[in-house]
């Protein structure tokens, strides 16, 4: 497992230990999931985005600290918000995260995470330029959100 794959569960079991909130210090959270605070930025940015329903503050410097909330917001919400923040291309790697997400959050189920990852894949797009393959992967995407939101 990947140690950012770590810190995002740890995250998460943090966040429900804490109701939906976590407050820490992102030297405290570091030295909890046995890495470098940066890990912990890499993964606070690519992971807990607004778009996947969380809100995050940020002091840094002494007595700095890290506050990540989860926030309840209806499927439909959810899926807007994501359709709005896909690119004008995207990588495998972070719409298999994203269909992750999707299905950690009951908007999705298993099955439907996995044809959709397979869907997506580079095996699936092999024939596609390679230069290409992230734009159409997105194109895909965005249409797959909107089947979702019918």
């Amino acid at each position: 497992m990947l140690i950012s794959d770590s810190v995002a569960m740890l995250i998460e079991q943090l966040l429900t230990e804490g109701g939906g909130t976590l407050e820490i210090g992102r030297k405290e959270l570091a030295g909890m999931a046995g890495c470098v605070p940066s890990q912990i930025n890499y993964v606070i940015t690519s992971r807990f985005t607004p778009e996947r329903g969380y809100v995050i503050e940020s002091r840094r410097g002494g007595g700095g600290y890290l506050r990540i909330t989860k926030k309840d917001v209806s499927r439909d919400e959810y899926l807007m918000h994501l359709f709005a923040s896909i690119g004008a291309s995207i990588d495998e790697g972070s719409v298999r995260a994203i269909f992750q997400s999707m299905a950690d959050n009951g908007v999705i189920n298993e099955k439907e995470r996995d044809l959709s990852c397979s869907a997506l894949s580079s095996s699936a797009l092999v024939h596609v330029p390679a230069e290409y393959r992230n734009v159409i992967r997105a194109d895909i995407f965005r249409q797959i959100v909107m089947s979702l939101m019918k």
